[in-house]
């Protein structure tokens, strides 16, 4: 049986990682919680509700939270999701299917709305080559053989996490995850900006 590890990159999140993790550890083997420079307690509610911590020591950001979680993670797969409760770790059931039923080496939770009017520009140009709608999401499934071998670069993951795996050769689908209501702004987030150039270099160079 194919042993599932999650991961979840998390800073200044002590008033909901508690929760977060106390239902994913329902699904999953091991809940490692990459804490990534918290001025709070989010690392301590996390322990308390049984999750290991990797502690970055200053807020190294979401790619590199990933990569390290990536590093440690035990499981045949491993699943993230973000620490503020957008994701419902109840749907990990789902999200795994895909893989467990051997159609699939990486799976995307596509949420009902995707708020950043510059993450649905990029999530059309990924689709066009992926089929993938929604690769913006942080809720996601992957085999751990292909999580450790990619290098995550860009300024975000939207559309170069997908790209990158579909690069290494893995199997990409994409399952209903509706995400939970956690205010999100709607305004372009800068960080889109750049990383539009990397997305569009990626499509265009592999």
């Amino acid at each position: 049986m194919m042993r599932v590890s999650a991961v979840i990159p998390a800073f200044n999140e002590e008033n909901r990682i508690g929760e977060v993790v106390s239902i994913a550890k329902r699904y999953v083997d091991e809940v490692l919680v990459v804490d990534d420079g918290s001025t709070d307690r989010t690392g301590e509610v996390a322990r308390e509700q049984g999750a290991k911590i990797i502690r970055n020591e200053r807020n190294f950001g979401y790619l590199e939270s990933l990569r390290r979680g990536f590093r440690v993670a035990k499981g045949d797969i491993v699943v993230t999701l973000d620490g503020d409760g957008e994701h419902d770790p109840g749907q990990i059931p789902s999200l795994l299917g895909p893989i467990l039923d051997g159609s699939a080496d990486l799976v995307f939770g596509k949420r009902k709305e995707v708020p950043r009017v510059s993450e649905r520009i990029i999530n059309r140009l990924v689709r066009y080559k992926t089929g993938i709608t929604d690769s913006g999401t942080g809720f996601r499934a992957i085999r751990r053989e292909i999580a450790k071998r990619m290098k995550l670069n860009g300024f975000c993951s939207c559309g170069t996490f997908l790209l990158e795996a579909v690069g290494l050769g893995a199997r990409v689908a994409e399952v209903e995850a509706p995400e939970r209501s956690v205010k999100k702004p709607r305004r372009i987030a800068w960080k889109h900006l750049p990383q539009f150039f990397v997305v569009l270099k990626m499509l265009v160079f592999g």
